[in-house]
């Protein structure tokens, strides 16, 4: 009897004894797994990280300043001073062109001054009819129908002649293609048998450079 008592016993022992040694070795298994997960990460995390670009090991490359002056900063240079070379080169035709205008338009004016303030009784039909080349736009038409219908038949009838000449003339302004100047002249009137009449108007003339000459638009006593 007792014996049997001391197997029950004893199995009862080994049975309580077994649950914690399987707890155990749950736990170490599951120590194990985790190692093993956490050795799989590095793994991966190795894995996923970039290669080492070649460049990065080398550093950067010096920035070649020599190139950078040849191919960039030269040529611009060498643009603007051609740009600036050309503007000055403009501005100083453009100056001559105005002086070369300013030069003919004050000569025109004086010639044409001279050509519409200027006949003899005997040709003044001719005289004032080629000086009415000389002139453009509404000037034209009024200085025609002036000579053909109280000039002409007054110098014819009277025997009137008038001769003109400039003393001096200055620009007021000047274009390549518009001008006025202001001119000083004499003018000495004769009617038939009479003594000469002086006079010295002073004339505001006004030019248009029609077809490469200059033509007189407007004619007015200052």
């Amino acid at each position: 009897m007792t014996t049997f008592i001391k197997g029950a016993v004893s199995a009862m022992v080994r049975d309580a004894a077994d649950p914690g040694e399987k707890n155990e070795n749950e736990v170490a298994q599951e120590e194990s797994e985790a190692a093993t997960q956490h050795d799989a990460s590095l793994e991966e995390a190795s894995t996923d990280e970039p290669e080492a670009q070649p460049g990065a090991e080398r550093g950067r490359r010096p920035i070649a300043w020599s190139r950078v002056l040849a191919y960039g900063v030269l040529p611009a240079v060498a643009l603007l001073l051609a740009v600036a070379a050309g503007y000055l080169k403009w501005v100083a035709g453009s100056a001559d062109d105005l002086a070369q205008a300013r030069a003919e338009s004050v000569r025109a004016a004086g010639e044409d001054a001279v050509a519409l303030l200027s006949y003899k009784a005997e040709s003044v039909e001719k005289d004032l009819g080629a000086a009415r080349e000389r002139l453009t736009g509404e000037f034209k038409d009024a200085y025609t129908d002036l000579t053909r219908q109280v000039v002409i038949p007054g110098a014819k009838e009277k025997h009137i002649t008038a001769v003109a000449k400039v003393n001096s003339a200055a620009p007021v302004s000047v274009t390549p293609n518009h001008a006025v100047t202001l001119l000083f002249v004499d003018q000495t009137v004769t009617v038939g048998g009479g003594a000469p009449t002086d006079t010295q108007p002073v004339i505001r003339v006004t030019l248009d450079k029609v077809n490469g000459r200059w033509l007189v638009s407007h004619f007015d006593p200052v």
